[in-house]
């Protein structure tokens, strides 16, 4: 009885906090305590934690079906390494780690992995494919140093990710002339500290500001003048 106890409040703990996105086009888990809105014609998805919104970003977007639309083309644009300069003006060349086509819930999608291709210091993930008369590209951007924190939720993601096209349903997509790629760019002012805040404008390593010592001492006084107080009323409640 015990055990049966167990597994029930397990798998409600689960469901609890499995949130399922869905627009009109895709549909996935997010990680633990993150949330969906749509920036123009993308999809951001980030944590609900301000503390680790630099962490990690979710975009994604969908466009009418042209003729550079195929796995083929995306799978060939995805081997080449991606050039660019950071908010800063520092020329970045990203390194592609991976680029394949896999299966995923019985449909097919090009999936690639690239460093410091959307963002410097960050691993970004793509995930494009067709679905009738549309294209999907699915972008997950992680922090190198937090890269191990978050893939377990990403893989999970990428593993309830779903493509669909619903007739009669409207769709936020971009036109079919346009680009893809170029349409599920992390938008500028998400990037210049709207979802990333503390981003250091001489460019960290990481892509952050540098936490000053002085912001760790006062964490430590609050902390240590909690407990004092917390001690004082203990100790007043015990001889009263």
């Amino acid at each position: 009885m015990k055990l049966k106890t167990a597994l029930l409040i397990l798998l409600f703990s689960q469901n609890l906090f499995a949130v399922k996105f869905a627009n009109q086009f895709v549909e996935f888990e997010l990680p633990p305590a993150w949330t969906c809105t749509l920036e123009g014609a993308e999809w951001v998805c980030q944590s609900a934690n301000k503390t680790k919104k630099r962490d990690a970003i979710i975009v994604l977007a969908a466009k009418l079906r042209g003729e550079q639309d195929s796995l083929d083309q995306y799978l060939a644009y995805l081997k080449k390494e991606k050039a660019y300069k950071s908010i800063q003006g520092k020329p970045v060349k990203s390194q592609k780690k991976y680029s394949k086509t896999s299966s995923i819930n019985a449909h097919a999608w090009v999936d690639s992995l690239h460093l410091e291709s959307e963002l410097p210091g960050f691993y970004t993930r793509y995930l494009a494919t067709v679905k009738k008369d549309i294209a999907v590209l699915v972008t997950y951007s992680i922090n190198k140093n937090k890269y191990q924190t978050y893939l377990n939720d990403f893989e999970n993601m990428v593993k309830t990710l779903r493509v669909f096209r619903k007739s009669g349903m409207g769709l936020n997509a971009a036109s079919a002339n346009s680009n893809l790629f170029k349409n599920t760019n992390i938008p500028s002012h998400i990037s210049q500290g709207t979802v990333f805040p503390g981003m250091s404008p001489q460019g960290a390593e990481d892509g952050f500001a540098t936490k000053k010592p002085e912001d760790d001492s006062l964490i430590y006084l609050i902390i240590l003048l909690v407990g004092l107080i917390g001690f004082v009323i203990w100790k007043k409640k015990r001889n009263g």
